[in-house]
């Protein structure tokens, strides 16, 4: 509400008033705290923890977990939150591509938020994990994206039990939940079937056990030798049962599509479908297609690129190789961070579907899953 003069009867009182103003506002200045203004605010701050956006970090800590699975950790330059089971993307130059990939963080959310470190494990199994292994090394500068996904435990959507089905690598989110439920920053059931080749191959084995507790439980199940305390085989109907009697949890999967398409079929059994069935999304890879290379033109913003795009590789791939800094994040065609306008060309889109019904109306594609055909033009967001 604005302030409104009150005028005087007298017109001199209305001088005199204005006459003591001067000294009024000099007593006010000398009783007022002599502490500097802030130069931030705390809402300021908060929303750059909540959405930090791509930042450097340095490469703290590498530490060997199995033959081919490394853990990478990262001091970050400012406090970052994320719930368990999210992940991150990973951004270096390559030779003369820029690269990204996502990873699951394996560290957990205390960690980012007051200790600012965060880390990402790694199974050797494609270009960039390659790279890692090879050339990374302790004190090197990162790009570290924003945490993303929705593969967490929410206790509108989840029901309290989780039972988590893991494979290979894809034990990294559930490692990171089971460190939030032993700090507090996460409150639910967590029982974790874990599937792998041997003992040898199971990620996180003594961290695992350490983390055990009336919240959280881990089963190992061998498919390839048996080993005392662990089950044999594969992760059937019947193990789920046994470790979880009551059909009144969410499963949640991470690991290869061939887990996914077997789990399906045992998780049905015990009548647990749909909504109650929770799957990460994994990376799209190469084609297997007859060798062909296209001419791929890219506007980002006023700048225009041609670029070869390779019939075996997503347009995404083909950017990245010719060193453009193009936005993407999941790699799978879901989380629409990617989305380009097509302005001519025809393209395949790997598996399903997932854009919006908006994108596909007005001509937007997703480059990270989608496959070069012919000749191709995009306009592509900054990344």
């Amino acid at each position: 509400m604005a302030y409104r003069f009150k005028k005087q009867i007298f017109g001199f009182m209305d001088l005199l008033r204005f006459k003591k103003m001067i000294p009024a506002r000099r007593k006010h200045l000398e009783e007022g705290s002599a502490a500097p203004i802030p130069k931030t605010y705390r809402v300021n701050e908060t929303a750059a923890i909540l959405h930090p956006g791509c930042r450097p970090a340095t490469l703290e800590r590498i530490v060997t977990e199995t033959a081919d699975t490394k853990t990478y950790t990262f001091a970050l330059s400012a406090p970052m939150f994320f719930r368990a089971g999210q992940y991150v993307t990973v951004q270096a130059k390559v030779g003369d591509s820029l690269v990204q990939r996502p990873y699951a963080i394996s560290s957990s959310p205390y960690d980012a938020l007051r200790e600012k470190r965060l880390s990402v494990t790694v199974k050797k199994a494609g270009f960039f994990s390659d790279w890692l292994f090879d050339h990374a090394k302790e004190g090197d500068t990162f790009m570290i994206g924003d945490p993303s996904g929705d593969f967490y435990h929410d206790g509108v959507r989840d029901r309290e039990h989780v039972v988590a089905i893991a494979g290979g690598s894809g034990v990294t989110p559930f490692y990171s939940m089971a460190q939030a439920l032993n700090e507090g920053s996460e409150d639910f059931d967590l029982t974790l079937i874990y599937g792998a080749r041997t003992k040898a191959d199971v990620i996180f084995a003594e961290k695992l056990e350490m983390l055990k507790s009336d919240k959280f439980r881990v089963v190992y199940v061998l498919s390839d030798e048996s080993a005392e305390g662990c089950e044999s085989g594969f992760i059937t109907a019947e193990i789920i049962k046994k470790y979880a009697p009551s059909a009144q949890f969410t499963a949640m999967m991470c690991g290869p599509q061939a887990l996914y398409t077997f789990a399906d079929k045992e998780l049905a059994k015990l009548g647990v479908t749909g909504k109650y069935v929770r799957k990460e999304a994994n990376g799209v890879g190469n084609r297997d297609v007859k060798p062909a290379t296209y001419r791929l033109v890219v506007h980002i913003r006023d700048e225009k690129y041609e670029v070869e795009a390779r019939a075996e590789e997503t347009l995404l791939v083909a950017m990245e190789r010719a060193g453009l800094n193009v936005p993407s994040k999941c790699r799978a065609g879901g989380c629409g961070y990617c989305h380009s306008k097509l302005v001519s060309g025809k393209f395949t889109i790997a598996g399903a579907d997932k854009r919006r019904l908006a994108d596909a109306k007005f001509g937007y594609i997703h480059p990270c899953c989608s496959y070069p055909d012919s000749d191709i033009e995009l306009i592509v967001p900054m990344g």
